[in-house]
């Protein structure tokens, strides 16, 4: 028996070829959901909804185009979206963060925040009208413990990752108490090839174990005995948000102390 939020239901998890989102999916698989996988690489796609049980709609799910088309293929194929798992993001890193291009600046917006934005907009109002039976709806953000603290060298990821958050917290006060359920899942260190990638930051990001992708699907289900907002599965960065917000410069001081240490490390 699947858990009561996702038996039966409809869900879309974009970015689910591989990591977090594949991990995602195939939790809400058995958890007993009819599921759709998005992300742009089509091949790993088509190998990851086969291997999980999964139905595989590829393409953009950040662009205007992209989302309409991603809805409206989910909606087909599931015939209500019950659940939106905007897991897709991308992080592009510089050895002078303040020197990122302005495109990479922009393509990480589009990914990162106004996917968010567009797939909100094409789908809650179904959540509220009859279009979508009047049953609400779940719309659960990727986002990072980069989007509720910072990420030492990465100044695009977390200026994105914060504004993620943002307009998830916009979203579950403006439409929370008319039956749209909004969560935020903020992980620090994964193993994915995000962390692969990440050079010196890979020990920083891993201070707190980094955890297998399931290990992110398990806190994210059982988040929702509670439907609880800011999903945490690193215990630890509850503590480290609410120090931040108590003692501003003291944690600042602390944060330039790590990057005084990643700085040897270069």
């Amino acid at each position: 028996m699947g858990h009561r939020s996702l038996q039966g239901k409809g869900v879309v998890v974009t970015g689910a070829a591989g990591g977090i989102g594949r991990a995602l999916a195939a939790r809400a698989v058995a958890e007993g959901a009819r599921v759709v996988v998005n992300d742009v690489d089509a091949d790993l796609l088509a190998t990851t909804a086969d291997e999980i049980g999964a139905i595989a709609v590829p393409g953009d799910c950040a662009s205007a185009e992209g989302v309409e088309e991603l809805v409206a293929a989910a909606a087909h194929a599931l015939g209500r979206i019950d659940v939106y798992c905007a897991n897709a993001g991308i992080d592009r890193t510089s050895p002078d963060s303040l020197q990122l291009p302005d495109e990479e600046w922009a393509r990480m917006l589009e990914v990162n925040v106004m996917g968010h934005v567009r797939a909100a907009r094409a789908l809650v109002p179904t959540w509220l009208d009859g279009t979508g039976d009047g049953q609400g709806g779940r719309f659960v953000v990727t986002a990072s413990a980069a989007g509720l603290l910072t990420m030492i060298g990465a100044a695009a990821y977390s200026t994105t990752k914060h504004a993620a958050v943002g307009f998830a917290e916009w979203l579950s006060v403006t439409y929370g108490d008319r039956g749209v359920v909004v969560q935020a899942i903020c992980p620090q260190g994964v193993q994915t090839a995000m962390l692969d990638q990440a050079g010196p930051l890979k020990d920083l990001l891993s201070h707190d174990e980094a955890l297998a992708p399931s290990a992110v699907a398990d806190a994210w289900v059982a988040s929702l005995d509670d439907d609880a907002f800011l999903v945490l599965p690193h215990p630890e960065v509850a503590g480290y948000y609410a120090a931040r917000a108590a003692s501003t410069d003291r944690w600042l001081a602390g944060m330039r102390r790590l990057q005084t240490k990643v700085d040897g490390l270069s």
